[in-house]
């Protein structure tokens, strides 16, 4: 997220401008934009939506068109090259690769209608993640595998922090969830977003170890952070590493 400090104009408390949107420009690519007005906004705030295929804008109430177009030509090079990460053919197909527990894994579809997803390692030592079924369903079947995995994996690292902790677990939920990795409720449920299992496992302990320290701490206060060092001594590198590479993992088209 960029952000540029502006002096906001006063307005009426009683307007407020609905967002727009358009599309900009970067990288010899159009991204569609959200413009939002905000009465309490004192800086131009832009933002790279998870996945790297929006961007979102709030402005101070009453800016003119030409400073919004003014500040995405100034920092059309920010965003080009923090879009640079992101693949435009971000898509899984034969051949390429998906990330598996931090583990680069070559597609391999087998050509056969019938069959289970599963890893193997070639005779180069290369680990390969074989799909069967219709070609066109080579997404799908990849990310219902990726899903259980993310369950097991999951299931496993929460029972053990669970129990150190002495708290039970209600329930364990796999969701597709853009605007957090997990979520705690205040009954014990737990809510993960089945991607992570793309990631390093130490990332997919950490991501366990904060929800399971959520049911004592539901908060984000210094007890809660040093009960998930006590639980994930990666904590730190871990949150680091998300930062830095969890949007790429939302990039991923499944469909």
């Amino acid at each position: 997220m960029f952000s540029l400090l502006r002096k906001s104009p006063k307005s009426p408390a009683s307007v407020k401008a609905a967002p727009s949107q358009r599309l900009v420009e970067v990288g010899g690519r159009s991204l569609p934009i959200t413009i939002k007005e905000n009465q309490r906004a004192t800086r131009i705030t832009l933002r790279i939506e998870p996945g790297g295929k929006a961007l979102k804008m709030t402005i101070p109430y009453g800016l003119h068109h030409r400073e919004v177009d003014d500040f995405l030509d100034r920092y059309n090079g920010w965003l080009k090259s923090r879009l640079a990460k992101f693949s435009d053919d971000a898509g899984i197909v034969d051949g390429g690769k998906i990330d598996i527990r931090g583990v680069a894994h070559r597609i391999e579809h087998t050509g056969t209608l019938r069959g289970v997803t599963h890893v193997v390692t070639n005779a180069d030592g290369e680990a390969v993640l074989r799909v069967s079924g219709l070609p066109e369903s080579l997404g799908k079947r990849i990310a219902t595998f990726l899903k259980k995995e993310a369950r097991a994996d999951l299931e496993r690292l929460v029972a053990v922090h669970a129990k150190t902790v002495g708290k039970s677990v209600r329930s364990i939920s796999m969701k597709d969830t853009r605007s957090r990795w997990g979520s705690c409720s205040h009954k014990g449920n737990l809510s993960f977003s089945w991607r992570i299992v793309m990631a390093p496992e130490s990332v997919i302990d950490y991501l366990a170890a904060h929800e399971v320290a959520h049911l004592r701490e539901m908060n984000h206060g210094p007890k809660f952070w040093a009960l998930c060092e006590r639980l994930c001594p990666h904590t730190e590198t871990s949150k680091a590493w998300l930062k830095r590479n969890g949007s790429q993992l939302h990039a991923i088209d499944f469909d």
